[in-house]
Order: structure tokens, then sequence, then C-alpha cells
């Protein structure tokens, strides 16, 4: 198992690397541009080579990269369901070049009433956008949001047996699936919920999860993330989460909001969990 954080990269690619042993991560997350803007990532490849061989040199890894907030998969205004292609592709050859192991990607929500629609679109663009070298597509999945493609582990087992490409990756978040209605704050509940995950077929897709509580309760369908411990999901949740034997192999990424001292914290929070 290997815990860490979504980093920043604000002193360019190489502070990430920084700032993973500042927090105490293992593993990490990045943007690689803008998460708020729709301007595809700008790296060289002397910034790329020296990264790689940096990142390679560090004992760090695996390293995701997570698609910006505007990219929409199954929009339904054609326009920003290209530009969310257009985008996904360059910056899959850009994660790849920087050696991420995998590039992560909301499945996406459509507009109401037309889930079908909403489905096929993401099918297309899933489709679309291959993985690329050792960087797999991965598909997060949403916390149930209105017109969300998937939200669940059969919707997603439904989704990847549409798009057909056995290289396709899936990443879990805990707020997610305790929004979408998983009793995660239970003994049961975490169960269930990898019992579904084997039972959607879905078990050797599983690379990432991300390690996030929730602010809200259990089903709320709200994707609002909480320091661990501090949410629904609490300290027990995450307990029985830790010490599945899915999760071993895995990496878990923290995405809960603040900075780098409070990664180091939840970081600290898991690893005592793991090791009780």
């Amino acid at each position: 198992m290997r815990i860490g954080a979504h980093v920043p990269t604000r002193g360019g690619l190489l502070s990430a690397i920084r700032a993973a042993r500042e927090c105490g991560a293992d593993a990490i997350q990045v943007f690689l541009s803008n998460p708020r803007a729709w301007a595809p990532p700008r790296i060289s490849r002397k910034e790329a080579d020296a990264f790689r061989q940096a990142w390679g040199e560090s004992g760090l890894g695996p390293m995701f990269v997570h698609a910006p907030y505007v990219v929409n998969l199954a929009s339904p205004v054609p326009e920003f369901l290209e530009r969310s292609i257009d985008v996904i592709r360059q910056a899959v050859a850009a994660a790849s070049s920087v050696g991420a192991n995998g590039y992560v990607v909301h499945a996406g929500s459509g507009g109401p009433g037309e889930p079908a629609e909403s489905f096929r679109r993401t099918v297309s663009a899933l489709r679309a956008v291959p993985a690329q070298g050792g960087c797999d597509v991965v598909v997060e999945l949403t916390a149930g949001t209105a017109g969300s493609v998937a939200a669940t582990f059969p919707e997603a087992a439904h989704l990847f047996e549409a798009v057909g490409d056995p290289r396709l990756k899936l990443c879990a978040d805990t707020c997610h699936l305790f929004a979408a209605g998983y009793a995660l704050d239970e003994p049961d509940g975490v169960a269930a919920c990898f019992e579904e995950l084997h039972a959607s077929g879905l078990g050797d897709r599983l690379v990432l999860i991300h390690a996030n509580d929730a602010k809200y309760e259990r089903g709320a369908r709200r994707d609002r993330h909480e320091h661990i411990g501090q949410g629904g999901i609490g300290v027990e949740g995450f307990f029985e989460i830790l010490h599945r034997p899915e999760v071993q192999e895995l990496a878990l990424v923290v995405e809960t909001p603040g900075r780098l001292e409070d990664h180091a914290r939840n970081i600290a929070t898991l690893r005592r969990l793991a090791a009780d």
C-alpha cells in the first residue's frame, strides 16, 4: 500500500517531489495544467525528461495526473465535449511523457432526463482517448449527482464493457462512494462495497483510491471532502477500508482541503490506522 496526496506544482513539476517529501507522501497526484481552464499541459521535452529522471531516483510512486475540473466527457454541449476530448488526448500524452502511471478523469455527467445519451457520449469519448505508453486512462466514479454516468460499480462495469478497452482502469473515491450511498461508515457496509466491486468484475481494474472523508451524510450525493476521521466515514470506516485485502497493493491519495501540513496529518492518520 502506498499512501500519498494530491500535491501542488506551483514551482514547476519538480516541486511535486519536494512537496511529496514535505508531507510524507509515497504516491502523488498532480495537475499538469490549470485545473479550471481549458489550456492543455505545456511541458517541454527537457522538463519531462528531467522530471522522469528525478522521479525515478526519488523512490516514490506511483504517480497520477488528474484531469482539469472543466472536462466533462458526457457534456450535452457539443463544443464542451469536443474540447474535453481534445484536452484529454493532449494531457494523456503529456502525462505519459513525464512517467505518470495513470491519467484520472471523471466519468462525467449529462443533462437532466437524458441518461442514455450521456452514457453514449462518455463511451465515445473514452474510446477516443486511448492509453499511451505506461500511462493508463483511469475513470473515477462520481458522487451520484444529477446526470452522473457512473457512480456505482455496476454502472462502471456497464461503462467499461461498452468502451471495450481492457486497459481502462478504475479510481474509487471514498467520499464519492459514501455520497452515492455506500455504507463505508460500517464494517458490513465496507465488506458489501468490496463484494460489489468483485461481483461487477472490476476487482482487477481498481488501481487507485482517493482517500477522502465526507462532509455530508451517507447518500447525500454531494461531493465535499473532509479530513480523515472528521466526516461521515470516520476513523472506524477508514480502519475497515485500509484492512481490506484489495487495498494492500493499491495507491491511496488524499485530496482533502488545506495545505501540505494538513496532508501530512491525514497521511499520518491513514498510516496509523493501516498499522493498527
